[in-house]
């Protein structure tokens, strides 16, 4: 089982977009070091707490800071570009950095309206996801002069694709389609279950994958101590309240009691939304990661979190990766 990280490249509240992209190569770079299998960069827009709206720009400058890990998406939006803008984008990244690029498709628009409307796209773009994601694997596969529109660069480089999602349609994508497919387990783990089972009993094996893959996104918030690390959660807490009340900005900072920022009666709705996280000391984690594993049996985990400190965020995810090296090795019969 591998194990990858998901950076949503945060803006802490003090901070700028500069000191983010700067932590960003800073996590990079230890990632690597760590054994992380995957470093992907999402596409979000107009929001103030995260720096990865320009996704593939970024995923370019990650690369260019590490040497043997994978770098992508987690993904692309895909009803907010063409297939052959993409093809090409990451057709050139794959070409700068061979057998090291992935390509996340989501459905989602990674904005609101006002956002789809600035870049250009109708909300219909998502009723054409599959269909869009199969001519996005034709241009970036084998060179075909018989096609009247050719990705160059692009072309051949084969760029592996995954499948996002959240509810059972990108399941079901995925699985007609024979890709690997990551649940965004990490906010909105409702159909989980359900999904991955789906995704496993309709896979259709295709050319470049022969089983199904899965992948599950993990909140994960590790320190020295319990108290430490639920303090440290504590943003991403405020931050997920302050989306669903309308009021997005940057990372706020950890406080000691939650209850002084955000209103205990939608605490539970917030905790039920984030409950696919680890959350403590190395111990806690160690135990709460096993478990999860052992409940979704998931082929990778893919590990998130939103943390105000760098340095905090640094070591949170250090833990984390030594916990994992030892559960993704089978113990001896």
């Amino acid at each position: 089982m591998r194990y990858s990280l998901l950076d949503l490249a945060p803006v802490p509240e003090g901070s700028d977009a500069a000191q983010a992209l700067k932590n960003t190569g800073d996590l990079a770079r230890q990632a690597e070091g760590w054994g992380y299998h995957r470093y992907w960069l999402a596409e979000h827009h107009n929001m103030a707490g995260i720096a990865s709206s320009a996704t593939a720009v970024l995923i370019g400058h990650v690369a260019g800071l590490t040497r043997r890990m994978r770098v992508g998406a987690g993904g692309i939006m895909l009803p907010n570009h063409a297939p052959l803008a993409v093809a090409e984008t990451f057709g050139t990244l794959a070409t700068l950095y061979p057998d090291r690029i992935d390509l996340g498709l989501g459905r989602a628009p990674g904005g609101d309206r006002a956002v789809m409307q600035a870049l250009g796209v109708h909300p219909s773009r998502a009723e054409r996801f599959a269909d869009e994601v199969a001519e996005l694997r034709t241009l970036l596969g084998p060179p075909n002069d018989a096609l009247r529109v050719r990705a160059l660069p692009g072309e051949g480089t084969q760029v592996p694709l995954w499948i996002l999602g959240s509810s059972l349609h990108g399941a079901q994508v995925a699985a007609a389609l024979g890709l690997p497919y990551a649940f965004a387990s990490h906010f909105a783990p409702d159909h989980l279950e359900e999904a991955l089972a789906l995704y496993r009993a309709r896979f259709r094996p295709s050319q470049t994958l022969e089983r199904p893959h899965a992948m599950l996104a993990v909140n994960v918030f590790a320190a020295e101590t319990d108290v430490q690390a639920r303090r440290l959660r504590t943003s991403m807490q405020q931050a997920f309240y302050r989306l669903r009340t309308g009021q997005p900005g940057k990372l706020p900072a950890p406080v000691d009691d939650l209850d002084t920022v955000v209103p205990p009666q939608v605490q539970p709705q917030i905790d039920a939304a984030l409950r696919i996280s680890a959350v403590g000391a190395p111990e806690t984690v160690e135990r709460q990661l096993a478990e999860l594993v052992a409940r979704h049996r998931p082929d990778e985990v893919i590990l998130t979190g939103q943390i105000h400190d760098p340095a905090a965020r640094l070591r949170s995810f250090e833990i984390a990766a030594d916990i994992l090296q030892r559960l993704a090795v089978p113990e001896p019969a």
